[in-house]
């Protein structure tokens, strides 16, 4: 049964309100996560919360469970020469910036010759979303694991 410190693997498809596939498992490996752990949104562990092997569910998670609420102040325009001169960038370009808690990821939404316009909201920020699961594995956490905070071998990785 799924529950704090145990190994889950899904298959999932997650699409938006209009029925667009965003990402999907199904041509892959399934995902493997630490239950309870924050290793994926709130709103889709706590549904999966007490499930089993075998199960397939529909999970409807809000905004504010999932990457939350747009927030207009990690919009800003960051001088060019910030910028290295190769890549040249360009509208939807990431970039790993250093902000006050750490490296973020930024998207770049506007480019001119002397700002670049970056957004630090996750791209899925302020989407209601739909996850479509069937859970293939669950299993004790290793010591290790818990440890690390996250899955090892398949599902996670290893440490070499």
């Amino acid at each position: 049964m799924v529950a704090k410190d145990s190994v889950v693997l899904i298959h999932y498809t997650l699409t938006n309100t209009s029925g667009d596939v965003l990402d999907s498992s199904d041509e892959g490996e399934p995902l493997g996560y630490l239950h309870g752990h924050g290793n994926i949104i709130s709103g889709l562990e706590s549904e999966l919360e007490g499930r089993k092997v075998g199960d397939k569910l529909v999970a409807n998670v809000k905004a504010t469970d999932g990457y939350g609420e747009r927030d207009e102040a990690l919009i800003q325009d960051v001088p060019r020469t910030a910028f290295p001169a190769e890549p040249v960038p360009e509208a939807g370009m990431q970039f790993q910036a250093q902000g006050p808690e750490g490296a973020q990821l930024v998207t770049v939404t506007g480019v001119t010759d002397e700002n670049v316009t970056v957004d630090g909201n996750h791209p899925l920020a302020g989407q209601d979303l739909k996850f479509d699961v069937e859970i293939v594995e669950v299993r004790a956490a290793s010591e290790e694991e818990i440890a690390h905070g996250h899955v090892h071998g398949p599902g996670g990785h290893d440490h070499g």
